[in-house]
């Protein structure tokens, strides 16, 4: 009869690895997006995973904490979003208005509407979107 034995699993590869610094950077400059963006301090909690107002108004003050998983794979997401739109128009504030304005790719909807769906997965769907909109995927 044949014997049964155990499969190792290899380790899954972990999320990207961040030091604090590049946190503190990644967090200032979402902070300013924001702004650029004209987003209110709901708006921007809710695209940061629902963290509370008040750690976002303390960010405001460069008074960064402990920053997840999560919350690293959001900063980057909008970060590329970001780095996305600045590659496809050559005027700032094109980009920065893109996010506010109706697009029939999402069905009427706005790239903020969708990203206010909460999920780490809406922000990677507008972020794949824009990836496809600059080059050949």
């Amino acid at each position: 009869m044949p014997s049964l034995r155990k499969i190792e699993q290899p380790l899954a590869p972990g999320g990207p690895k961040f030091t604090e610094e590049e946190v503190h950077a990644m967090q200032r400059a979402v902070i300013n997006l924001f702004d650029r963006w004209q987003l209110t301090d709901e708006q921007a909690t809710l695209l940061l995973g629902d963290i509370a107002k008040r750690t976002y108004q303390r960010w405001k003050t460069k008074h960064y904490g402990r920053v997840s998983v999560d919350l690293a794979a959001r900063l980057s997401n909008l970060l590329g979003i970001h780095k996305a739109l600045r590659l496809l128009f050559s005027d700032p504030n094109r980009g920065y208005g893109w996010v506010k304005r109706p697009n029939t790719d999402f069905g009427g909807k706005t790239a903020l509407e969708i990203m206010l769906g909460g999920q780490l997965t809406d922000l990677m769907r507008v972020r794949r979107y824009l990836d496809a909109q600059r080059g050949n995927w």
